[in-house]
This record gives structure tokens, C-alpha cells and sequence, in this order.
């Protein structure tokens, strides 16, 4: 197998990297020649203190490791494959008690709780409220006289309202999960000049708000997500520390995802207008899973093998991180049929934008794809003349691929 032509010293999780574009080249020459490949890191660059990692690109492989969490562990790193360099190891470890980051049992304890809020009958319980308030976001938007921003204007606020509607938060609180969420992910971009003491305090205020909010459940019980999570904490509910590290990664899994994979779908359909005059024509219930493939909000996260094993002819070390691109598992031409193309009417589309499968399966899969349904529908019926106005202006990071700014036009 030829050795794959990567420049020296590439680094898949380089914020500077993501800034500017996914790597989408750089997996296609992984797979081919070096599926699985050690990817160095110089000094603690990662926050890890370790050498670097493995980078896992083809899309069974990503499979196989999301699904034998008792050989790849979230617990032991973390999911979050990049910190910065001075993060300490007290700051990764508190993260432990997020459930993005723990391993079954304690997992499946917590998952089996939380998932009540997220069940068929719940979800279709939000659809009719949703769907108001996507065509009013889409109305509002439409009454900009010249350019706006789609991303504060349009992709960002069904997402946070949907959070909202879920657990009871106020709406007139949305704004502030909004500005937690983005500080805690912002610190490798310094256009916002957030420093990794400031995403932490973001991250411990809101933490203190939604356990706040449990308390308050627990003493006056409402007809709502959170009184049903909290309530009779003995008989296997979530305590309030649970709560709050519940709701801080809904701030990101549930609001930051989604908001990216609408803006990064509004691109593609504005930049593919056969797609979009296709999809204002027909509806297809496929396009909203193609939208989640082609965005592929979440680039990587990463698991530690807990024992030598071997991936991809590969020998794994115990304690070694091994990265799970899924942003390459989506275009690996073994699975897809012309992987580098939008096409809404993909179907199958076995992508792994909601993780890949296992304990992780993004629990909130069903409300994304609802929200994505709901906004562009909408925006199709209230905007169908929109037009890009710039290209995006996208995050720093390690790991999200995310986009600020997205400047367009109603007409």
C-alpha cells in the first residue's frame, strides 16, 4: 500500500485548519493508502501531554470503534480530541461527569433517564410548536430590507428555541444559552478573544443555571422534560449536579450542531441552486439527512484504547488516542456513491453525522432532523429567492465545523 502524500507535520485537529476548510483531500488519501494513521503532536498542543494520536478515516473502522466502547473508552480523555495547550488535567477530568464522556455502566445509567425526554411521543409533542415558530423565524428574516446574517438571523434560533420547548428553559433566556455555548467552544478562535478561564466560567454558569432550575422543579413540579428528569431523585431520576452537566452538553450537542449543519445546508443548497430548486419543488424527506452528511457538524471526536488491540492493520497501544473522523467516514467512496456531491435525494444515506453508532448515538437525532425539516421548509415558502451574499466566515476549532457568519439576501 503506497504511503499517503501528506505534508510533514499535518494535523488533522489544527484549529488553523478548520478555520479555512475540511480537510476533505487529506481523508480521501488517508483511506486510500493509510486508513489508519499516527498523527504526531509536538509538546502538549492537544492538553494531553502525550505524543499525538491515531487518525481513524475510513467509515467502517470509525464504525467499529464507536462500537466497542469497552476497547475504545470515551471515559478515560475525554470525547474532545483537542484542548488547548493549557488546559489542566483537573479541567479534563471534571469533564467526566458529562455523558458525552463517560462509559457504560454509568452511561447506560444516565442515557436510560435522559432518553424519556426524547422519545417519539415527546418529539411529536414539540412538531406543532416548532413548525410556528420556524415559519416565524423565516418571516422575521424576510423582512430585512437588505443583506443579513442567516446564521443569528435564521439557523441559530430553532435550534435554541426547540432546547427551550424541551425542557422548559424561558424563552427570554435563550439568548443566554446562546452566549454560554458559544464561549464554551470559542476558545481557539480569537476573533472572540475567549480564553479557555472564560469557556470554563461559561460552561460553570450554565451548569449553575440549569441545576438551579432542577432544584426549583423539584420543589414545585411543572407539567414539563425537567420535572420528569429530577423528580423522585431515589427512584432513578438525575440528581441536580446530573442535571446541569445534562443540560450543558444539550447547549452544545442540541444547539451548536444543529444551528451548524442549517448554515452549512443553507450553503450547499445556495451553492448548488439545482438542489435547492429541487428541494422547494419536491419536499424529499431525504434531504435533511443529506444536509447532516454534507455538514457533518462534529469533524472528530476521539476514544483511548483501555487495552492493546489492532485497527487497521495498525497495533493500537493501551492508553493511546485514536481520533474517529467522521467528517471523512461521510465521503468514503465505499459507502457512498459519488460522496463529494449534494444530492438530497441520497437514499440510503448511512452516514455517521449522528455518530457511529454504539452508546453515542446522538440521543437527539430524531428533534435535529425535525428542526432541519421545519426551518427549511419554511425558508423555502418565506424565502425561496435567497441568495448568497458572501462567503461564510467560519470557526477556529479543533474539531466543529462551524461557520459565524453566513451573509445572504432575500432577493
Amino acid at each position: 500500500m503506497p504511503c499517503p502524500a501528506l505534508p510533514d507535520g499535518f494535523d488533522f485537529t489544527d484549529p488553523d485548519l478548520l478555520h479555512h476548510r475540511v480537510p476533505l483531500p487529506e481523508f480521501a488519501e488517508l483511506r486510500r493508502a493509510e486508513p489508519v494513521r499516527w498523527i504526531p503532536q509536538s509538546g502538549n498542543a492537544a492538553g494531553f501531554q502525550d505524543e499525538g494520536y491515531w487518525a481513524v478515516t475510513r467509515h467502517a473502522d470509525v464504525k467499529y470503534v464507536s462500537t466497542h466502547p469497552e476497547i475504545f473508552s470515551s471515559y478515560l480523555n475525554t470525547a474532545i480530541i483537542r484542548f488547548n495547550e493549557h488546559i489542566s488535567r483537573d479541567s479534563i477530568d471534571a469533564q467526566r461527569f458529562i455523558m458525552l464522556n463517560m462509559d457504560p455502566p454509568e452511561h447506560t445509567r444516565v442515557r436510560q433517564i435522559v432518553q424519556r425526554g426524547f422519545t417519539p411521543r415527546a418529539i411529536r409533542g414539540l412538531e406543532e410548536r416548532l413548525r410556528q415558530r420556524a415559519r416565524d423565524i423565516a418571516a422575521g428574516a424576510g423582512a430585512h430590507d437588505g443583506p443579513f446574517d442567516f446564521v443569528t438571523s435564521v439557523a441559530c434560533e430553532l435550534p435554541l428555541q426547540a432546547i427551550a420547548e424541551l425542557i422548559g428553559i424561558p424563552q427570554d433566556d435563550r439568548a443566554k444559552i446562546f452566549e454560554w455555548s458559544n464561549k464554551m467552544i470559542a476558545y481557539d478562535d480569537p476573533e472572540y478573544a475567549i480564553t479557555a478561564e472564560v469557556g470554563q466560567q461559561s460552561a460553570a454558569e450554565l451548569i449553575s443555571y440549569a441545576m438551579n432550575m432542577a432544584a426549583e422543579r423539584k420543589r414545585c413540579p411543572a407539567h414539563d422534560i425537567v420535572s420528569t428528569l429530577v423528580a423522585a431523585e431515589d427512584e432513578g431520576n438525575l440528581n441536580s449536579d446530573e442535571f446541569g452537566f445534562f443540560v450543558l452538553m444539550l447547549a452544545v450537542a442540541g444547539n451548536e450542531t444543529t444551528r451548524n449543519a442549517i448554515t452549512h445546508g443553507m450553503h450547499a443548497f445556495l451553492t448548488h441552486p439545482e438542489q435547492w430548486e429541487l428541494f422547494k419543488e419536491r419536499r424529499p424527506g431525504t434531504a435533511a439527512e443529506e444536509i447532516v452528511r454534507w455538514a457533518t457538524p462534529v469533524v472528530s471526536f476521539q476514544r483511548t484504547a483501555t487495552q492493546d488491540t489492532e485497527l487497521g492493520g495498525k497495533q493500537i497501544r493501551k492508553g493511546d488516542r485514536v481520533g474517529i473522523f467522521y467528517a471523512s467516514a461521510n465521503h468514503d467512496p465505499e459507502v457512498f456513491d459519488r460522496p463529494d456531491t449534494f444530492d438530497v435525494l441520497r437514499d440510503p444515506n448511512p452516514h455517521l453525522g449522528f455518530g457511529g453508532g454504539g452508546p453515542h448515538f446522538c440521543l437527539g437525532k430524531s428533534l435535529a432532523v425535525l428542526e432541519i425539516e421545519l426551518i427549511f421548509n419554511a425558508v423555502a415558502d418565506a424565502l425561496p429567492g435567497l441568495r448568497l451574499v458572501e462567503d461564510p466566515r467560519r470557526l477556529r476549532s479543533a474539531w466543529i465545523n462551524g461557520v459565524k457568519e453566513l451573509r445572504v439576501s432575500a432577493g
